[in-house]
């Protein structure tokens, strides 16, 4: 990105052949990485891209080219400030002005041009916000709650995970629905329904359920790196460092008919992970058979600055651990994009998938296949089934504001919220806080992430130019005519006086 924030120059748009210290507007349906570039090599003085009110009017092949650029602008730092804005009709009609101004440049006649310069409206750009400044300190917050089991004190404990921070090239625009609101849909899902099935004595399982919204999840999981640490180095009391079943986490969980569990090692024959496994198989084939459902091993590359999954977090400090997703590829533009918005998720395949988990999780921690329970038979039904409003409530609610990890704090209403949500179902909800590792990986968060902008119509320069030459020559020819016409005063005053004489 950039550490530059304020601005005061000429609009320009890409048509224009000298971008030099221009502000440069493009819209989003005809925005593309060489144009972008072109104004990067040609030190524009700024880049504003125009998004369209709605997302999802915008055809799939525009977003899809889209977020195949946004890694690239991500990774690049440039002295180039880029801002985001959404179009209004004020803005497109500066916009449409501007490219005509700018278009105007490749006329054949060079008094064409000088003439349609002279004559046409430009809009000065102007920033009224201060420059951005470095963040010293940014503090990660993170929720946890939990369901004790039933059974005595060493009970074996399934942890459900799931990150709520987005992560785009926009901070303000960066909403992600997919990534990571529907992990956190499903995680709120499967907290109501399991403190519904630990009410009552004849269902409570012998299984401690934690659950954690972890905070710092686009910047390599350290929400859930400190919160590992603080539980196994630095206290004498925990659930994680007493017997730990498995980890699962929930990563874009929205749309697709795939399902992939993510694993850093295959679970062993004879575990509760590989047990966990082989349900999620059962209940795939015989429940949802449309669904297309497959492990993924990737081992752990520590040589690289990000880990690829949530539960390789866990998996480094050897708790059994794996990550539940649509996705076969954690490279997948889909988790680091602004385009990742509601109109994106499918409620139904949201519903589905969070059955397919509560049921292979259910089946697993009450052993019921072990039990003789039919392999197609439904447990989440009637009263206790899985609530589709629910889910798109908590959906709606989650896309609705920007969750990027730079914009939450501890007081932020979106954690209060989430707090007192996760609060209605589970016992010793707490709020987790820790500052940031910025060495890992290294970064720096800078403030001014939102500025107001103000366009001014004004002429060009050559405009005022041209005006001074009309008005000295004005000026030159009233001046002439003034002294001619004294001349011919003088001249008659003369011949005047010898017709007197006469």
């Amino acid at each position: 990105g950039t550490r530059s924030a304020v601005l005061n120059t000429e609009a320009r748009t890409v048509e224009a052949d000298v971008l030099s210290r221009r502000c440069v507007m493009m819209r989003l349906v005809d925005f593309s990485y060489e144009q972008y570039q072109k104004a990067l090599r040609q030190s524009a003085g700024a880049v504003v891209i125009i998004l369209p009110r709605s997302i999802s009017s915008v055809p799939q092949d525009v977003v899809r080219q889209f977020m195949e650029i946004e890694p690239e602008m991500l990774a690049m730092e440039t002295i180039v400030p880029v801002y985001f804005a959404v179009e209004d009709e004020e803005l497109l009609s500066i916009y449409e002005q501007t490219r005509a101004a700018s278009a105007s440049q490749g006329s054949a006649s060079a008094a064409e041009v000088l003439l349609h310069t002279a004559t046409a409206n430009g809009f000065q750009m102007v920033t009224s916000g201060a420059q951005s400044k470095a963040i010293n300190d940014w503090l990660i917050p993170s929720v946890e709650g939990r369901l004790t089991g039933l059974g005595g004190e060493d009970l074996p404990t399934v942890v459900i995970v799931a990150h709520y921070d987005s992560f785009g090239v926009a901070p303000w625009l960066s909403h992600g629905a997919d990534s990571n609101g529907s992990g956190i849909s499903v995680l709120l899902e499967l907290a109501r329904l399991f403190s519904r099935l630990y009410t009552y004595r004849r269902t409570h399982a012998g299984y401690n359920l934690l659950f954690f919204a972890s905070g710092g999840g686009k910047f390599n999981y350290q929400g859930t790196k400190r919160w590992l640490e603080d539980n196994l180095d630095h206290t004498d009391s925990s659930l994680l460092q007493d017997n730990v079943a498995f980890v699962l986490c929930l990563d874009t969980l929205g749309r697709g008919n795939s399902l992939h569990l993510h694993v850093s090692k295959p679970p062993k024959e004879g575990t509760l992970q590989h047990a966990f496994l082989r349900e999620l198989e059962m209940v795939v084939a015989n429940q949802f058979p449309e669904v297309k459902f497959s492990m993924v091993h990737k081992k752990i590359n520590l040589a690289e600055d990000m880990l690829a999954w949530e539960h390789e977090r866990f998996a480094i400090r050897r708790l059994p651990a794996f990550t539940i997703s649509h996705l076969e590829s954690h490279r997948d533009s889909l988790r680091n994009s602004i385009m990742d918005r509601r109109a994106r998720i499918d409620t139904k395949a949201l519903t589905r998938n969070t059955q397919i988990i509560a049921e292979a999780l259910t089946r697993v921690i009450y052993n019921l296949t072990e039990k003789g329970a039919p392999a197609d038979m439904q447990i989440f039904t009637d009263q206790m089934q899985i609530q589709q409003e629910q889910l798109e409530s908590v959906m709606d609610w989650l896309s609705s504001q920007p969750r990027a990890a730079q914009l939450i704090d501890k007081d932020s209403t979106f954690l209060n919220t989430l707090e007192y949500y996760m609060g209605r179902y589970l016992k010793d909800v707490k709020q987790h806080h820790v500052k940031a590792d910025k060495r890992d990986p290294e970064f720096v968060f800078y403030d001014q992430l939102k500025q107001v902008m103000n366009a001014y119509r004004v002429k060009p320069a050559i405009f005022d130019l041209l005006l001074a030459v009309c008005i000295a020559a004005y000026l030159g020819v009233a001046y002439v005519a003034v002294q001619h016409f004294g001349l011919l005063y003088k001249l008659i005053q003369r011949l005047s006086l010898k017709t007197k004489q006469q």
